[in-house]
């Protein structure tokens, strides 16, 4: 049922651009959803980006979630035994990051255009805020892409665009189940000849519904009460597996 509906929403988006002044309908984008809630059943969403670009080319889809700062460590053995090392602290470091593509990303634009515009991997800029001589931030950086790459997190996918008669178009963005919640940046590029020729945002959200919401307000206003219940809860389910145990 979705795709028909999908369609749908391209052809009306499609219509209503051509009331518009030719330089505002190179690219014209939107989405099936602007929101995302986190309730205690979700295991993952999808979202289609859907537009139009009349005028023809390929199209470039960024999705960058919300920054945060990630410790990064690592394990060293020590007699036999796996330790963690002294972490170092990475900064501006999207909770997510996708790129989705029309075609092959080296085929459409430029390294050095990649960089301008932020688009790809390779472009995410993290800066470590306590790192010491002997740090290697580089390696903790690939480490750092590979782990979200791995969690579903990171994301670069080519030949994912779909163009419907070539002047349609769609995408699905997948967000796994420990999506961070925040804004997001959904940004559109459209590329003819290794060129940008416009670029179109749309604003989008994940948010916590229900109990779980609940739970992270109050972990949020009031951290320490939330630290001794969570300290006495798992105390509690301690002392209950024990005593079903004695009785087995």
């Amino acid at each position: 049922m979705k795709r028909p509906l999908t369609i749908i929403l391209v052809l009306v988006l499609y219509c209503c651009s051509q009331t518009v002044p030719a330089s505002a309908q190179e690219l014209v984008t939107d989405l099936t959803d602007h929101l995302v809630q986190i309730t205690t059943a979700f295991h993952g969403a999808n979202v289609v980006l859907f537009g139009t670009a009349p005028g023809g080319g390929d199209i470039i889809v960024t999705v960058r979630g919300p920054n945060r700062d990630v410790v990064v460590r690592r394990k060293h053995r020590i007699a036999g035994i796996w330790l963690n090392d002294r972490g170092v602290t990475l900064t501006g470091v999207p909770g997510y990051y996708a790129v989705f593509t029309s075609r092959p990303l080296e085929q459409l634009v430029s390294p050095s255009l990649q960089t301008l515009e932020g688009i790809g991997l390779e472009t995410l800029s993290m800066a470590a805020i306590d790192a010491t001589d002997g740090d290697d931030v580089a390696a903790d950086h690939a480490a750092l892409i590979r782990d979200f790459e791995h969690r579903g997190l990171y994301i670069e996918k080519s030949g994912v665009v779909k163009f419907l008669g070539g002047k349609l178009f769609r995408a699905t963005v997948t967000f796994p189940a420990d999506t961070p919640v925040g804004v997001y940046t959904i940004e559109s590029f459209l590329i003819r000849d290794g060129v940008v020729i416009a670029s179109d945002s749309t604003p989008f959200a994940v948010e916590k519904a229900g109990l779980p919401a609940e739970i992270y307000d109050f972990s949020r206003d009031h951290g320490l009460a939330y630290g001794i219940l969570a300290v006495c809860a798992a105390a509690m389910t301690g002392w209950i597996s024990t005593l079903l145990f004695r009785r087995v």
